[in-house]
């Protein structure tokens, strides 16, 4: 294999090494000096305790790395396999004997860690007009927009079920009466369960709707959005953190064409940035959620979700962050990110 790909060098940055992980699609990098004498590894989690802890993705990634990976001699790699099942590791570093980088083999993440059965409840938000997707939504519900041989709303439901997430509640609005017909023939039909919206009310309003029904944690999101993470690592974030809501957070890094000026108040020059670039966190529209939340959400009134949140953080309850890669979080909320989501999931598939 290939493994220049999971290398870097111990100068780039933290923002940089989390790029290599996201185009290698394997979680991990190793940190090499130019000998490729291995210095330390960093990880998706890795990277997400260095955002959690609002260290700058600008730092070196010595500063988010593990500086003592588990490796094995590349005369054992016959071995290699076992040596990551023991371990729960899926990924080792093969070393040559002055300590050099000579390979990398891998284990799948399943054979490692079967996915956890959560059997948490999913809400997921399908009320809405799907403006930015017409024409397809002036013929269809957003959620029963193909992407491949399926409907959205079957991909996400997939994802979560694949962590024992089959109990779903649908909060539609919006061309229902299409949306639980499409069910009523559908293997998925016994797991979902409809709630009706007859008003416009936001993604918080529509919330309300579902107060007393859960008396435990439960997944809240929205109907044009897939995850690839591991949702049980989430759900122990939460729990761990005790919120009252974790938000699921994409990494962006946005790279502005232009070289940009910044003046001083009297209207001179104070520095010149040639295309700068900014990273900060989107919200995915993924949550989890405790019942209390539902407490904060105004009866029989349009509110977003968001706003309910900030309500949340006034009252001083805590409201949680979990970081994930920009590759990790797709999004088909429009014409342009629909196109890309199909394209990937084709590659992938």
């Amino acid at each position: 294999m290939e493994f220049a790909k999971f290398v870097v060098s111990p100068d780039v940055t933290v923002l940089q090494a989390m790029d290599a992980i996201n185009r290698n699609g394997r979680g991990i990098v190793y940190v090499c000096d130019a000998q490729k004498r291995l210095l330390g590894c960093v990880t998706d989690g890795d990277v997400r305790r260095h955002i959690l802890q609002n260290l700058p993705l600008s730092a070196p990634v010595r500063d988010a790395m593990n500086p003592e990976p588990k490796s094995l001699s590349v005369d054992r790699a016959a071995s290699a396999h076992e040596f990551m099942l023991e371990r729960h590791i899926t990924s080792v570093p093969l070393l040559d004997r002055h300590g050099c980088l000579a390979g990398v083999d891998f284990l799948n993440a399943q054979q490692v860690h079967k996915p956890e059965h959560l059997d948490l409840p999913v809400v997921i938000m399908a009320g809405g007009k799907g403006t930015r997707l017409y024409p397809y939504t002036k013929v269809l519900p957003k959620p029963l927009i193909p992407v491949g041989d399926k409907t959205i709303i079957e991909l996400i439901m997939e994802k979560f079920e694949s962590f024992g997430c089959d109990r779903f509640n649908v909060i539609v609005n919006y061309k229902r009466n299409i949306i639980k017909s499409f069910f009523m023939d559908s293997e998925q039909a016994h797991r979902v369960t409809f709630t009706d919206e007859y008003e416009f009310m936001g993604t918080g309003g529509g919330l309300r709707l579902l107060e007393g029904q859960y008396d435990g944690t439960f997944f809240m999101t929205n109907c044009d959005v897939l995850l690839e993470e591991d949702y049980g690592e989430i759900v122990r974030y939460h729990r761990a953190q005790h919120n009252i809501l974790t938000m699921v957070c994409a990494m962006k890094n946005v790279s502005i064409p232009y070289g940009t000026v910044e003046l001083h108040e009297d209207g001179s020059v104070a520095r010149l940035t040639e295309k700068p670039s900014f990273s900060f966190l989107t919200n995915t529209g993924i949550y989890l959620i405790e019942p209390k939340f539902l407490e904060y959400i105004p009866k029989d009134q349009f509110i977003h979700i968001t706003d309910v949140i900030t309500r949340c953080i006034e009252a001083g309850e805590h409201v949680g962050a979990y970081p994930v890669g920009e590759q990790a979080w797709m999004d088909m909320g429009e014409l342009q990110e629909l196109e890309k989501m199909r394209k990937r999931l084709t590659d992938d598939g």
